[in-house]
């Protein structure tokens, strides 16, 4: 089976947000929203508001650092310290299997992450992180490749990786088939694992979350945008809801 593509349409369906990102964030047809619609896309970032999104254990988004300016979902830069949940984003809606297609640029030196898996359980946000950080010039991306672009983060390390420099524009894709999850860079498959599995279990034991009891099991949850204190930017951020077919 080609892991590429998880049901017949979804292949056909991923050519429509990967064309819109070289329009910009603001420039898809009325009829390619319509097509995305009915391929079962829905768009998570309008490009005009924080709609769909709230903080970590917050009734909305006030009191957070994100915003929308020329069309992007962005942070200032701060004091590049995690801020653990307590200024992060998360969708309003819950996922367990889907695919999630997303932009992203990052500042010099910068650190951020798409998570998944997030539940609101805990005081910090725990979840499943698609890390995006300046691989170059972070020192955590130093400690090990288990936290470089496109990992697990501090779990499993993505291969194959042709990330484009701090500064540039890269498109990230996470999709997640029931046990079968896979992080996409740039058009290529960087990582796949399956949850519960062995593998994962014993890469978990030796990471940060080993004391996480639901860490590297299927779940329903949020998806996160990171506040790591940093200058970073998200647009085209879309999202498909997968069939257990």
């Amino acid at each position: 089976m080609n892991r590429a593509c998880f049901v017949p349409t979804t292949c056909l369906a991923l050519a429509l947000p990967l064309a819109a990102w070289s329009a910009g964030p603001l420039q898809a047809s009325a009829a390619a929203q319509m097509a995305q619609a009915e391929s079962g896309w829905t768009t998570l970032f309008d490009g005009k508001s924080l709609q769909g999104w709230r903080g970590y254990r917050k009734p909305d988004a006030s009191g957070t650092r994100w915003r929308v300016q020329d069309g992007f979902l962005t942070l200032p830069a701060k004091d590049g310290k995690d801020t653990r949940g307590a200024l992060d984003i998360i969708t309003t809606d819950t996922f367990d299997r889907f695919e999630l297609t997303f932009e992203w640029r990052i500042s010099e030196g910068g650190n951020s992450g798409v998570k998944y898996f997030v539940l609101e359980d805990m005081d910090s946000a725990v979840g499943h992180e698609y890390q995006i950080i300046d691989d170059e010039r972070h020192p955590d991306a130093k400690i090990g490749e288990e936290r470089q672009t496109g990992s697990l983060y501090d779990v499993l390390t993505a291969t194959n990786r042709k990330v484009k420099p701090a500064g540039e524009f890269n498109q990230g894709r996470i999709a997640v088939h029931g046990s079968h999850v896979e992080h996409w860079l740039n058009g290529t498959r960087v990582l796949q694992y399956e949850l519960g599995s062995p593998a994962l279990k014993g890469a978990v034991q030796d990471s940060k979350f080993k004391d996480v009891a639901r860490f590297g099991t299927p779940q329903k949850g949020h998806i996160l945008l990171q506040d790591h204190g940093d200058q970073v930017w998200y647009r085209n951020i879309r999202i498909r809801r997968l069939s257990a077919s």
